[in-house]
């Protein structure tokens, strides 16, 4: 396929563009969605050919023998991530925030604390907070113009009351791809603290050349007791609406209690996204994510060109996800007075940075996962709607 064919979504169901109305006033004709994190093209063949195959039989019964999608998903792992993983550690969720939740009923109770690398991913924090649990934001700190984190200080903070801690890697806002370094002091803190590690990883296939990420167990495999990870083919395969996620656990105890709570749970796996997933893990899926990372690094340069060009703007350098995360501050305008302009005067919709907790307020978070001529117009209309500063 060609990542430049123009797909149009709209009428489709689809959150990104049939809310956007709804939600910002923006209407469809006229807005570019850029805040839901899907991408606008379809995914590989194989995909699509997996689907097509269960609609032709055209019985749509519960789902069982996992095998091959088990197979896949390891051999994914080894060969794209140098991580052998044992199959019974491997557990299917209806997607990465529906197996969070599962953790955080496992693995800790009411009011105990989560800890999170602010701004990140809103839903953790949502989850927290409908848990029953406690948001505790360690910031991140900027430095030259990236996230970095800041050991120290985080230190300082821990009370006693905090049961777990969640990384985003490669984080999401802000594309960093932790370092080895990075992550031993992540694996250490966790130690000095006696915190279980949730690893978010939903997003290690979309790294982008000349950048590697490292998964925790191969990084930091002296924490495998108190490690938890979370993968999906969903943010890599563009196949969020199957709600299918992989929630893998290398010790034995932790995966027990993983298992009662999902046997209480009553979850079992969407026999779509069990199908799309194992047909995604192959050398075809493999193929496409490589093609996909080669486009979506001239849209982030194209869309960082742009930005960075006006006066007050800067988008942090990319290094993983199609998630660009730009910062407004140097504007010296408020948040309603740039959000505004970006949503009401150029008319696109994005994510708002200060749902992403401590350090995202002067920022947004544009999705760049869509054609490039649908980059180049949002970058005329920004420079269009902030053009006063030019």
């Amino acid at each position: 396929m060609t990542f430049d064919q123009p797909i149009d979504r709209k009428g489709s169901h689809s959150v990104k563009w049939d809310m956007m109305e709804k939600i910002y006033g923006i209407p469809a004709d006229t807005g570019l969605a850029m805040w839901v994190a899907d991408m606008e093209f379809r995914p590989p063949a194989c995909v699509q050919q997996a689907v097509g195959k269960m609609a032709a039989h055209g019985v749509y019964g519960y789902f069982g023998d996992d095998t091959a999608c088990l197979d896949a998903i390891r051999w994914w792992m080894r060969t794209r991530h140098g991580w052998d993983v044992d199959a019974g550690a491997i557990f299917a969720t209806h997607g990465l925030v529906n197996g969070f939740g599962i953790c955080l009923d496992a693995f800790t109770a009411p009011g105990d604390g989560i800890v999170l690398m602010t701004p990140v991913y809103h839903a953790f924090a949502r989850v927290i907070k409908a848990a029953g649990r406690t948001v505790v934001e360690c910031r991140l700190k900027t430095v030259a113009g990236r996230h970095e984190m800041d050991f120290a200080g985080w230190d300082s903070q821990m009370t006693g009351r905090e049961r777990l801690l969640v990384l985003c890697s490669p984080h999401n806002p802000g594309g960093r791809v932790w370092t080895a370094d990075e992550l031993q002091g992540v694996a250490a803190f966790c130690q000095r603290h006696d915190l279980l590690l949730i690893s978010d990883e939903v997003h290690h296939d979309l790294v982008f050349p000349g950048q590697r990420h490292l998964a925790m167990p191969v990084v930091a495999p002296q924490i495998i007791d108190r490690l938890i990870m979370m993968t999906a083919t969903t943010k890599t395969f563009n196949i969020a609406g199957a709600h299918t996620g992989n929630v893998i656990i290398p010790d034995a105890v932790l995966r027990l209690r993983f298992a009662s709570r999902m046997m209480a749970l009553g979850i079992s796996p969407n026999a779509f996204g069990m199908q799309m997933a194992t047909a995604a893990y192959s050398p075809e899926g493999a193929e496409w994510v490589d093609a996909l990372m080669v486009y979506l690094d001239e849209n982030r340069r194209v869309f960082d060109v742009g930005v960075n060009a006006i006066p007050g703007l800067a988008s942090m350098p990319l290094e993983a996800t199609y998630l660009a995360w730009v910062d407004f501050s140097g504007t010296g305008m408020d948040r309603a007075e740039f959000t505004g302009r970006v949503e009401q005067t150029a008319g696109i919709a994005t994510n708002h940075g200060h749902t992403f907790g401590a350090g995202g307020e002067t920022c947004l978070r544009f999705n760049i996962g869509a054609p490039r001529a649908q980059i180049v117009e949002a970058v005329r209309r920004l420079q269009q709607a902030f053009g006063d500063l030019q």
